[in-house]
């Protein structure tokens, strides 16, 4: 998993893409209790030219969500970061995880889209109810 052609080949035969760009995919992540989240993956490079994968899922709406409260759920985790990103035109609030390609494996990838996935709905449900919105 060197590059992101390696990683659309891979989810692409697991998962039905529905987005499918140069540098971004999209598939929705069964979940238990016929839920599903919606993950986006897509290629991000520094300055220097190290390429990295980002993981994200939306959350919900961005509009009436304490911006305290999100900076210190970022404060408070290992993983992964809220953060401000368009969907649709309108600002989403988003679950994301970066990862240099030197360090991830297929094992590692499908540990991140799980854990990942589980969290953004355990948000979802938090800040949109027990709504499946996204």
């Amino acid at each position: 998993m060197r590059h992101f052609e390696a990683i659309r080949s891979h989810i692409g035969g697991i998962h039905a893409l529905r987005q499918n760009e140069p540098y971004l995919i999209s598939f929705d992540l069964e979940l238990p209790d016929g839920r599903h989240q919606g993950i986006y993956l897509a290629e991000l490079e520094d300055a220097d030219g190290r390429r990295y994968l980002r993981l994200s899922t939306p959350i919900g709406p961005l509009a009436g969500v304490d911006a305290r409260r999100c900076l210190r759920f970022n404060w408070e985790q290992r993983t992964g970061y809220l953060a401000e990103a368009d969907l649709d035109g309108s600002p989403y609030l988003h679950l994301c995880e970066n990862r240099p390609y030197e360090y991830l494996d297929e094992p590692e990838l499908a540990r991140l889209i799980e854990e990942l996935g589980a969290t953004g709905d355990q948000l979802e449900q938090v800040v949109n109810g027990d709504a499946d919105a996204l």
